[in-house]
């Protein structure tokens, strides 16, 4: 089964949102048991704990907790940038236990003297810095229309046999001040990471996958965006010196059909428990 994994040198997921009924779970679940990443930047709102809610906490959930923390324990250097909708774990900020960081922003290293700079993309969100209810009673009309999406799809798939639609994102797709939030967002982003001199710039928080060039009278820069797991289902993997976008639907290898069995190689919640300790003895030595 190792063998069959694809390797991954840094892999980039944001906008997870573990709690809510949006997320995307079971293929996000499909996709981390296809890859063998080195390093994993989990780039902010990976569990919504503005929604969270004990009445909703999926098995499927929980898995992809489990299955991100085998990583850690199996020595994966493992970055979580808090986002807006985990904004509480900022207060940990510096806090490491073997191969797991919490930190604000990072900057990676790349191959040809390369450098990445990647945060969670909040900063430049207008609503979450003056008017917090605001954006919060937004995240929660967010989460009623993606359940409302998940009935008109069960009636498009089941009655008419018709594919999925995605009414959230068409509705934010047509509003024209939503359009020119998101090229404000990158270009800010892009003009920032240029005047500081990194080679790429690595955000979230918009829900928008891209990567794309920008270039300024100051330099050039390529924007980078992981996307998300409710709508896209999409993340950033780079390899061999080259980033790439991968999006869950154009994954003809993925069989959904497959059931969410726990591999061989995946540790139990003792293992993985002892590793982490284990870990975090060698690094305090």
């Amino acid at each position: 089964m190792k063998d069959k994994k694809r390797k991954v040198d840094i892999l980039v997921l944001s906008d997870i949102h573990l709690g809510t009924y949006g997320c995307r779970s079971k293929e996000l679940l499909h996709y981390l048991r296809s890859i063998n990443p080195k390093k994993i930047v989990l780039n902010g709102d990976i569990i919504d704990i503005w929604q969270f809610s004990k009445r909703y906490w999926p098995k499927s959930h929980m898995k992809v907790v489990r299955h991100i923390m085998n990583w850690v324990s199996k020595g994966k250097k493992t970055y979580y940038i808090p986002g807006n909708h985990d904004e509480m774990l900022r207060k940990f900020a510096g806090f490491k236990m073997g191969s797991f960081h919490i930190v604000n922003k990072l900057v990676l290293e790349l191959e040809n003297d390369e450098t990445a700079w990647i945060f969670h993309g909040d900063v430049f969100d207008v609503t979450m810095q003056h008017s917090k209810w605001l954006a919060r009673l937004g995240a929660i009309g967010y989460d009623s229309l993606i359940l409302i999406n998940s009935f008109a799809n069960f009636i498009s798939e089941k009655v008419f046999n018709k594919g999925k639609l995605s009414l959230s994102k068409k509705i934010k797709n047509s509003v024209k001040t939503a359009v020119k939030f998101i090229n404000n967002f990158e270009q800010t982003s892009a003009e920032i990471g240029i005047m500081n001199g990194y080679n790429y710039v690595v955000c979230g928080h918009i829900h928008h996958p891209e990567i794309r060039d920008i270039s300024t009278d100051k330099g050039t820069i390529t924007y980078l965006n992981s996307g998300d797991w409710i709508e896209n289902l999409s993340s950033l993997e780079y390899t061999n010196g080259k980033w790439t976008l991968y999006r869950f639907s154009e994954d003809a290898a993925m069989d959904m059909s497959l059931p969410l069995i726990i591999e061989a190689e995946e540790l139990s919640n003792n293992e993985i428990f002892n590793n982490l300790l284990q870990e975090f003895k060698l690094m305090k030595q």
